[in-house]
């Protein structure tokens, strides 16, 4: 395909992660209000904007998502006029969370309304590593770009994780939990349980590939993981602390054996662990570092995760 004509508008950040990856940053035109890496495609007109305020606590932000998806509302609004205006050939978006990003009825009911182009829509759905793979893999076939190399690199670092962690024993493999939301309490799953696999610990509470489940304070007390991460789902490094700090009030916060032993981390899940995009493995890495500091330094601490 000639990269000449090409206009991409990307309405997911872990799309618009793998466009970059695939050298198509030139051809992005648009993106979401949530679009905020590689850097140099911030400044690319914004395409989509939240019904809701993200700056509030937890709780709120739950009740706000429930009540907007009651009234049959979407979470996300398209901006057609900006769409209009961009003219794009092809609209990447996703068809996995309607929490997450806007949703692909609502891109479709968008192009639905253009009357200057006839986008085609790719929609992805990763829920596990390989579907990232995959994903990657057809958004450069579309763009008749090459992934192998994207590709080789990405397992490569993965296939370099499992070498390392291959000698521990069966004691040396942490039990953990990872937590996606506070308040409800959600675990991480979908991608996520296979990833803390990948980087030598066992997750509680999730199955790789499942949707997030709900959990109730017992579930953590009976469980009572070896290392609790926190990594709710939008927030950085900083706003995922005021989160922890906050749960950590509970009063049986100090039975749990990870509190005793001081093994709960923060990490930065807004630009690694939500996104099924190419850093996932970086998340992977990461997760090597906080389960196994004696094998593993990449140099992320005080980046992309810390200590609560």
């Amino acid at each position: 395909m000639e990269n000449g004509s090409v206009r991409i508008v990307s309405l997911i950040p872990s799309a618009t992660e793998i466009l970059a990856n695939l050298g198509l940053s030139d051809v992005i035109v648009g993106r979401s209000h949530e679009c905020d890496y590689p850097p140099e495609i911030k400044n690319r007109p914004v395409c989509t904007q939240a019904r809701l305020n993200s700056d509030a606590p937890s709780s709120e932000i739950h009740h706000q998502v429930n009540n907007i998806l009651q009234s049959a509302l979407s979470i996300y609004q398209v901006k057609t006029d900006v769409l209009e205006q961009l003219q794009p050939t092809h609209i990447l978006t996703q068809d996995q969370c309607d929490v997450c990003a806007v949703s692909l009825k609502d891109v479709e009911k968008a192009v639905a309304e253009l009357t200057h182009s006839s986008p085609q829509i790719i929609s992805l759905q990763p829920n596990v590593l390989q579907d990232v793979w995959h994903d990657i893999e057809r958004v450069a076939d579309v763009f008749g770009v090459d992934s192998v190399k994207v590709l080789e690199n990405l397992e490569a670092r993965v296939k370099i994780c499992q070498q390392k962690i291959q000698g521990l024993s069966l004691e040396e493999v942490p039990t953990v939990a990872c937590i996606e939301w506070t308040d409800p309490l959600m675990a991480a799953a979908n991608w996520i349980p296979e990833l803390v696999n990948l980087a030598g610990g066992q997750t509680v509470f999730s199955l790789a590939g499942q949707p997030s489940p709900h959990l109730q304070w017992e579930n953590l007390l009976v469980s009572n993981p070896d290392i609790i991460i926190f990594m709710p789902c939008g927030f950085d490094l900083h706003r995922t602390r005021q989160e922890a700090q906050l749960f950590t009030q509970n009063s049986q916060w100090d039975k749990l054996h990870a509190a005793q032993t001081g093994r709960v981390y923060i990490t930065d899940g807004n630009s690694y662990f939500n996104r099924p995009g190419p850093r996932l493995v970086d998340s992977l890495e990461i997760l090597s570092e906080i389960l196994h500091p004696e094998i593993f330094d990449y140099g992320y601490k005080g980046k992309a995760w810390e200590p609560l």
